[in-house]
C-alpha cells in the first residue's frame, strides 16, 4: 500500500484503496485545515498524568509509588514530583486554563498509591474526595475526561510484597482498583484507559531499566543491581494484558449496561522505516514494527503474540491459556497511541545464545533512538500517517485516540515556541489525512498541558503549552505561543504554514523573576 511522505506545500496525494487495487490520484488541495474539517465527534484536548503533575506526595494519605522511589533514587536527572506542578492544589486554576484554551477533553491519570494507599483494600477518602473534585470541575466546565488508571505509578507496597508486574498476584489486585474507578467516577468518566504504553513501561522498566522500576540485567541495562532483561519484559506486557482484559471483563458484566463507557489500552507508537532500501533492512523495519506494535495488537485480535516473536523467543515468552487467549482477545473498545518520532532501522542478526537474548536481540535489528536524544525531535508526520496506516490495515481498523503527541524543547521559560506549533501543525494534518483516508481516528490529545516532570530528563525538557514557573513558590502557570496557537486552532481558525508565525506574541505574559 502506497502512504503519504513529504506533503508538499499545495498538493497532497490522496490514496484510494478500491478492491484489492491501489490507485494514486492526485488532488489539488490549499495548504490549510481547520477544526471544522475533523469529523462529528472528533475531540481535541491535551494530557498529563498524575506523579508528573500532581504533587502533594506525602499528604492526605497518598503512599510512595515505583516511580517516587525510582526519582528519588537518582534518575530523572535527580528530579522529583513531590511537588512537580502542585496540581493537587490548584487543579480549579488548571481547569481554568483548559477553558481559556479551548480544551474540549483532558487526560489525566489517577494515582493508585493515593487512591488506595496499600494497593488493595480501604479507600482513602481524600483521595478519593481529589479526584472526585478534579472530575466535576472539568465536567462542570464542558470538558471531558479521558482518565488512565496506570502511569508508571505502581505502589510501592505492591512492588515490595510480591514484584508488582512481575507477578499473576497484579491481576486481582489490578481489578478491584479498577473496579473502585470504575464504582466511584464512572458515572461521569466514559472513556478509560487501563494501562499507559505497557510496551515501553516493560522495555524501559525490566530491560534497560532506565524507567521505573529500574530493573535489568547485564549486557543489555545498566545500573541495574537487580533483574532479568531476557525474561521480565515478556512476563510484564503479559500481565498488563491480563489485567486490563479482566477488568475489562468486569466492566463489560457489571458497568456497560449502565454507564455506557469505553475502555481501552495505551501503545508507545514507535514506527520504524528502512535505514536503506536493502531488502534485508526494509524487512528489519516490518519486523521491528511486529515487534513494538503488534506485540500488543496481536493477543487483541488474534489472542496470541505474532508467531515471530514466539519463534525468536521461545520459551521466555508466556504463553496464553485457551482461556486466557479468549479473554484477552476483543477486550478493547479503543488503542491509545503515543506517537513521537520516527527511527530509522537496520537489520543486525544477533549472536546472543537464543536462551539468554533480550527483546532487542530478539529482534535482530537495530533501531536508531538518536531522536529521542535530540534537543527537539525531528518533524516527520508521515511517521504517524503511516503508522495509523498499519494499525488500520494490519489490525482491523480498531477506534484509536491519540493520547500523547508533542514536541520537545528545552525547558528554559522561553515561551516563544514556534518549533512546537510547527510540529502540532504537521502532526494534526497527519492526522486528517489519515481520518480521510479511512483510519478510525478518534481524537487528538497534545503532549502536554502543563511543563512537569518527565520520565526521562526530570524538569530539564519541555513539552507543556503552558510553562510552569518552578522558581516561583506559587508555581504560576504562563501560556506559550503554541497554547495561543491550539486555542485559535480549537475555536475555528483556519491553520496554515504562515499562520505558524501570525500568533501575536504580544499576547506572551512576561515571566518575571525576583
Amino acid at each position: 500500500m502506497m502512504m503519504l511522505q513529504n506533503l508538499q506545500p499545495n498538493f497532497c496525494f490522496l490514496v484510494l484503496i478500491v478492491s484489492i487495487q491501489c490507485l494514486l490520484v492526485t488532488v489539488f488541495c490549499k495548504d490549510h485545515y481547520s477544526r471544522g474539517d475533523f469529523p462529528p465527534g472528533f475531540v481535541f484536548g491535551a494530557g498529563t498524568s498524575a506523579y508528573q503533575v500532581e504533587g502533594a506526595a506525602f499528604e492526605d494519605g497518598r503512599t510512595p509509588s515505583i516511580w517516587d522511589t525510582f526519582a528519588h533514587a537518582g534518575f530523572s536527572s535527580g528530579a522529583n514530583g513531590d511537588i512537580a506542578c502542585d496540581v493537587y492544589h490548584k487543579y480549579k486554576d488548571d481547569v481554568q486554563l483548559m477553558v481559556d484554551t479551548g480544551l474540549e477533553a483532558y487526560k489525566f491519570s489517577i494515582s493508585w498509591s493515593r487512591l488506595i494507599p496499600g494497593g488493595r483494600g480501604p479507600v482513602n477518602p481524600k483521595g478519593l474526595q481529589f479526584y472526585n473534585n478534579y472530575i466535576d470541575e472539568l465536567i462542570s466546565h464542558g470538558i471531558q475526561p479521558h482518565v488512565t488508571l496506570f502511569h508508571s505509578d505502581l505502589p510501592q507496597a505492591l512492588e515490595d510484597e510480591y514484584g508488582g508486574w512481575l507477578s499473576r498476584k497484579i491481576v486481582k489486585d489490578f481489578t478491584a482498583y479498577a473496579e473502585v474507578c470504575f464504582k466511584e467516577f464512572g458515572d461521569r468518566v466514559m472513556y478509560w484507559t487501563t494501562i499507559n504504553e505497557a510496551n515501553i513501561f516493560a522495555i524501559g522498566g525490566y530491560d534497560y531499566g532506565f524507567t521505573p522500576p529500574g530493573r535489568c540485567s547485564p549486557p543489555f541495562g545498566v545500573n541495574c543491581s537487580r533483574g532479568n532483561s531476557s525474561t521480565e519484559p515478556y512476563m510484564v506486557v503479559h500481565n498488563t494484558l491480563l489485567a486490563h482484559s479482566s477488568a475489562m471483563k468486569l466492566y463489560r458484566r457489571n458497568y456497560k449496561s449502565t454507564q455506557h463507557g469505553f475502555v481501552g489500552f495505551s501503545i508507545y507508537g514507535l514506527w520504524g522505516v528502512p535505514y536503506s532500501n536493502a531488502r534485508a533492512d526494509v524487512i528489519a523495519a516490518q519486523r521491528a514494527n511486529e515487534f513494538y506494535t503488534g506485540w500488543i495488537m496481536s493477543p487483541f485480535i488474534v489472542g496470541d503474540y505474532p508467531s515471530i516473536m514466539k519463534k525468536a523467543a521461545g520459551t521466555r515468552i508466556p504463553t496464553f491459556t485457551k482461556y486466557e487467549a479468549k479473554l484477552v482477545k476483543g477486550s478493547v473498545d479503543f488503542i491509545g497511541l503515543n506517537h513521537y518520532i520516527t527511527v530509522s532501522v537496520k537489520d543486525k542478526p544477533s549472536s546472543i545464545e537464543k536462551h539468554s537474548r533480550d527483546f532487542g536481540a530478539d529482534m535482530e535489528a537495530e533501531v536508531s533512538l538518536e531522536a529521542l536524544k535530540a534537543d527537539q525531535y525531528p518533524v516527520i508526520p508521515s511517521g504517524l500517517y503511516e503508522l495509523l496506516e498499519y494499525l488500520k490495515e494490519a489490525y482491523g481498523n480498531l477506534p484509536i485516540y491519540i493520547h500523547e503527541n508533542g514536541q520537545k524543547t528545552a525547558r528554559n521559560g522561553t515561551l516563544n515556541d514556534t518549533s512546537r506549533i510547527e510540529y502540532l501543525y504537521a502532526y494534526i494534518r497527519s492526522v486528517l489525512n489519515a481520518v480521510r483516508n479511512g483510519s478510525d481516528t478518534r481524537g487528538y490529545f497534545a503532549w502536554s498541558f502543563l511543563d512537569g516532570l518527565e520520565l526521562l530528563g526530570g524538569y530539564v525538557p519541555s513539552y507543556g503549552l503552558y510553562y510552569v514557573d518552578l522558581d516561583d513558590k506559587e508555581l504560576r502557570r504562563y501560556p506559550k505561543l503554541s497554547a495561543y496557537w491550539y486555542a485559535n486552532f480549537l475555536k475555528g481558525k483556519s491553520s496554515t504554514k504562515s499562520s505558524i508565525y501570525q500568533v501575536d506574541q504580544d499576547k506572551l505574559i512576561p515571566i518575571y523573576k525576583s
